[in-house]
């Protein structure tokens, strides 16, 4: 009997087995065992000429192309780019370059990058945490922190990590970033990244900030304000002072990238917090990187203890990336030592970034909201005539880059001119004189 009601039972459970066949098979997903995998897939899907990020690409330039303009980006740089800089086989003047105190290229600098090479390797093979931690790297970092009057300093091997990987670690689902609208992209892809709420506030407008924190601040934990000390694609700075006010009162971290404001703004370089005569301790959190003023590369925090050891053990992007090569830490860690005994350069460097202001001006060029230091736009609202213009003062062995929409707003498109304390009056007269005849022309 047992036997018969098993034979049975098994053979109810194979017809309900057979009846949910079809309804399973429909009900399976493109990849699962089974599926039907022989329709095509659409191109645009498989083909990288297809991806729109390249397809927007080749608009842009057939549109250059039927406007007759050639691609000003990719230029190659044969040797140093300082205030002069060697292009297609000519000596140029140089406006494009980060090169701000000319330390780049300086013996000094090149020697100590040398030995550190010779005694390290060209490589630290490993994460900091694992086996790439070298006496350079907290030398380094050291010496970022006493030059801020701060505890403590970490460094990445990328600037643009930097913000990425802070923002994207100290920040969650409960949290909120207030930025500047002209933020460099690396801390809104951090922002992005921590799942954080974000807002902008209006460019160096305290009292936009204020109003988001007022209605915002009691929804969130906590909450980041950031904003730049030299904003590279105008050439101001914001009201420190102020904003430093408001992040007290509402209980808010305040981080400042100072990219391009250190070695440029104070008397002495030491950026925004010299410029403004602040206690260092009341920003939380400074950041800055090594491929401008200081000739090397990557990035670094500068604050308390406390932030800089939770970012060096659970930063992502420096627990898991190699630790930078000591023939890129020594340079930095050489023009912080030079920088202190050469105020000179700073003073040069500002005094040249104020005449070029007032001689742009003096012949009738907009140059927005800059304050003239080291950055100076000269606005030109088009972005075919920006393009124009920086094509044919490259004709005239004179190099800078155009700033195109949609990195601006189309009235906004621009010629963006770095300067560097090397510098030299006659470089901006020949230059100026030049462009302001190029745009009269191109005007008619």
């Amino acid at each position: 009997m047992t036997a018969k009601r098993s034979e049975l039972k098994r053979q109810l459970l194979e017809q309900a087995r057979k009846r949910q066949m079809p309804r399973a098979a429909s009900a399976q997903g493109p990849g699962a065992p089974g599926a039907d995998t022989t329709r095509p897939v659409p191109e645009r899907f498989t083909r990288f000429d297809a991806h729109p990020g390249y397809q927007q690409l080749a608009m842009m330039r057939q549109g250059a192309e039927q406007l007759g303009l050639k691609d000003p980006f990719f230029k190659v740089h044969e040797g140093l780019a300082g205030a002069t800089s060697m292009i297609n086989g000519r000596q140029c003047i140089n406006f494009a370059s980060y090169n701000y105190l000319g330390y780049s290229g300086d013996p000094r600098v090149v020697q100590a990058a040398c030995e550190a090479a010779a005694h390290y390797g060209t490589s630290v093979s490993a994460s900091r945490v694992v086996s790439g931690e070298r006496p350079i790297h907290g030398e380094l970092e050291q010496a970022i922190a006493s030059t801020y009057g701060v505890e403590d300093a970490v460094a990445f091997v990328s600037g643009h990590a930097t913000n990425v990987s802070t923002l994207g670690y100290l920040l969650g689902p409960k949290d909120l970033v207030l930025h500047d609208e002209y933020i460099h992209n690396s801390s809104l892809v951090g922002a992005q990244l921590s799942g954080a709420k974000r807002m902008s506030f209006s460019h160096n407008d305290p009292a936009a900030l204020e109003t988001l924190l007022d209605r915002h601040r009691h929804q969130f934990e906590r909450v980041l304000v950031v904003v730049e000390g030299l904003y590279s694609m105008d050439g101001d700075i914001p009201d420190l002072p102020r904003f430093i006010e408001l992040k007290q009162r509402h209980q808010v971290w305040l981080m400042v990238d100072e990219a391009h404001s250190f070695g440029v703004m104070g008397e002495t370089g030491l950026g925004l917090r010299e410029h403004f005569a602040i206690d260092p301790t009341d920003v939380d959190i400074w950041m800055g990187t090594m491929s401008k003023t200081l000739s090397g590369c990557g990035g670094y925090i500068a604050g308390n203890k406390a932030l800089v050891e939770t970012l060096r053990y659970f930063a992502p992007g420096f627990l898991y990336s190699v630790g930078m090569p000591a023939q890129v830490a020594a340079p930095s860690l050489k023009v912080l030592e030079l920088m202190s005994k050469e105020p000179e350069r700073v003073a040069k460097l500002q005094a040249i970034s104020r005449y070029f202001l007032e001689q742009a001006q003096a012949r009738g060029m907009d140059t927005g909201h800059s304050i003239g230091s080291a950055v100076v736009p000269v606005i030109v609202g088009s972005s075919p005539l920006a393009a124009h213009l920086s094509h044919a003062l490259l004709e005239k062995q004179i190099n800078v880059q155009p700033i195109l929409y949609p990195a601006v707003p189309e009235k906004s498109a621009r010629l963006r001119f770095f300067l560097s304390c090397e510098h030299t009056q006659a470089h901006i007269d020949q230059t100026l004189d030049i462009l302001a005849t190029l745009i009269a022309d191109a005007k008619g």
